[in-house]
């Protein structure tokens, strides 16, 4: 049976000082040892080294929102994978959906961060998503295949992957995909990765769901049979909304 996962991103939010006092507070509801699902926090770079340090006696994973397909060199403003294993992350997140849409991520740059990040020891999440206008012309289910194909290309070993699905027209909107909607997503990515990695694989990857996720909505979200819980914006910035939705998946 896949473990469930709830990864809080905090995105461009919070100082150092209120990242450590918002992670000190979750890592004293998370705890060691009492959940059935696995947590984890991506604080901006910043402030990683300090919450770091407030989390490592509990069982949230340190996670980055970015990373470079490049251990260093001239790429000012870029942190590396080789850099946040060394800060002490266990996952970073890749190609969101803000990357690809402010930042210029293609599916191919998103390619070599996955394949750099893996090397270096991280677990990944991997974003893909739609957008509205995608959705409405009914090619949902040939953007996300294509994402995921080419997001994978060349990697063999997918033991230490997470997809999350995001649909890019429910992040930050308010609005949320139904249920249904969302599971049929959920299943076509599963198909696709049993088609590249066999069934067996795909049966132990974990795919999370990302878009407005809220209390309110999150039992619902993580019944589906392919949801494996999911990767949290918004409400993550909130200790009581954020551990509503972690105990919806444990």
């Amino acid at each position: 049976m896949r473990k469930k996962i709830v990864v809080g991103n905090w995105k461009m939010n919070n100082s150092v000082a209120e990242s450590i006092d918002l992670a000190t507070e979750i890592a004293e509801k998370v705890g060691s040892g009492i959940l059935g699902c696995e947590v984890g926090i991506a604080p901006s770079f910043l402030a990683i080294h300090e919450v770091g340090k407030v989390i490592e006696w509990s069982d949230i994973k340190l996670t980055g929102q970015n990373c470079h397909y490049e251990n260093d060199g001239a790429f000012t403003g870029e942190v590396s994978a080789r850099m946040l294993a060394a800060a002490g992350c266990s996952y970073v997140i890749l190609g969101h959906s803000e990357r690809r849409q402010y930042f210029g991520d293609t599916n191919i740059i998103v390619n070599r961060k996955v394949k750099k990040a893996l090397e270096e020891g991280l677990k990944v999440i991997l974003c893909v998503g739609e957008t509205l206008e995608e959705r409405e012309r009914g090619v949902t289910e040939s953007i996300i295949t294509g994402q995921v194909v080419e997001g994978l290309s060349g990697v063999s070993d997918i033991s230490n992957l997470v997809i999350a699905y995001e649909p890019v027209w429910a992040i930050g909107t308010g609005k949320t995909a139904t249920s249904a909607q969302a599971q049929e997503v959920h299943a076509s990515i599963r198909a696709t990765v049993a088609s590249l990695y066999g069934e067996q694989a795909s049966e132990h990857l974990r795919i999370q769901y990302g878009g407005s996720v809220k209390p309110s909505n999150a039992v619902e979200l993580f019944g589906m049979p392919d949801i494996d819980g999911g990767l949290i914006g918004g409400a993550s910035l909130n200790t009581a909304d954020f551990m509503a939705i972690v105990m919806a998946a444990c």
